[in-house]
């Protein structure tokens, strides 16, 4: 069985962010995530932490202002300076959580801006983050993600990832394969782990059902068939990462919501 990481972004809404933690121990999880750490100081996260034995296994970079709809800056000319210090921030809070891995989106396409420079500047800010993560000893991870979810987003492909992650050819440079987001837009979900899981590129999965982004027992993906998929590759060649589950569960926020949503756990 893949070692599954909840994500306190997405679950467990029903209760105050630092109370997430306690609440994914109770149901077994030993991994957690998060989107964006900052509005919590890092002393009070990894208190959670030990609390609660849990290992945080990825969070994601700042990504520019979000209010005003921004998803990321690593794509975008000019704003290099705002990038680098956001990530410079993101490493700490990952030295003071113990935290392997961070996510770097890549951020919206502007209408007016050519492809080829917003290329350009999205592999030199990832080779320049994977140069200062490595040092540290810590993964930068990219994710393809559907532009119905994020309209716009500049990365939406698996093949596409893969090709940056070896043109610019950091060890530590990986790709971050959520299977919702393939399977709206690619599809061939289970040949896609087959194919990209034993180059090493892949750093970390993530799962939800879809379409509507609740369990992973709710709609058309069948996940306890991936599972076994990821389960009999990830034995064939070594890799030992987690799958975070970064759903919305589909009772909302109510007591007992998330909980209540997690038989598909216990029967994997």
């Amino acid at each position: 069985m893949p070692r599954f990481a909840a994500n306190l972004t997405m679950l467990y809404n029903e209760h105050a962010f630092l109370d997430r933690f306690a609440a994914a121990a109770a149901d077994g999880f030993q991994g957690v995530e998060c989107q964006f750490p900052y509005a919590f100081a890092a002393s009070d996260i990894a208190q959670r932490l030990r609390d609660h034995g849990l290992q945080l296994v990825l969070f994601n970079a700042p990504p520019g202002d979000v209010g005003a709809g921004e998803r990321g800056l690593a794509c975008l000319p000019g704003r290099e300076a705002e990038f680098r210090a956001g990530f410079a921030k993101a490493l700490e809070y990952a030295q003071a959580l113990n935290c392997p891995r961070i996510h770097v989106m890549a951020g919206l396409a502007p209408a007016e801006a050519e492809r080829a420079a917003l290329q350009a500047t999205y592999e030199a800010n990832l080779a320049w983050a994977a140069e200062l993560a490595r040092a540290d000893g810590r993964d930068v991870l990219i994710e393809p993600i559907n532009t119905r979810d994020i309209p716009g987003f500049f990365l939406n492909r698996q093949d596409e990832a893969h090709r940056i992650v070896q043109a610019i050819g950091a060890p530590n440079l990986k790709v971050q394969f959520d299977l919702y987001h393939c399977q709206i837009v690619e599809g061939d979900v289970a040949m896609k782990i087959r194919q990209y899981l034993p180059t090493g590129r892949v750093g970390h999965f993530q799962i939800a059902g879809v379409p509507m982004r609740h369990e992973p027992d709710l709609g058309e993906l069948h996940h306890p068939y991936l599972f076994s998929v990821i389960d009999e590759v990830a034995a064939a060649c070594g890799w030992q990462g987690w799958v975070g589950c970064e759903y919305r569960p589909a009772r909302g926020a109510v007591a007992g919501g998330t909980s209540d949503g997690l038989g598909w756990l216990k029967a994997a």
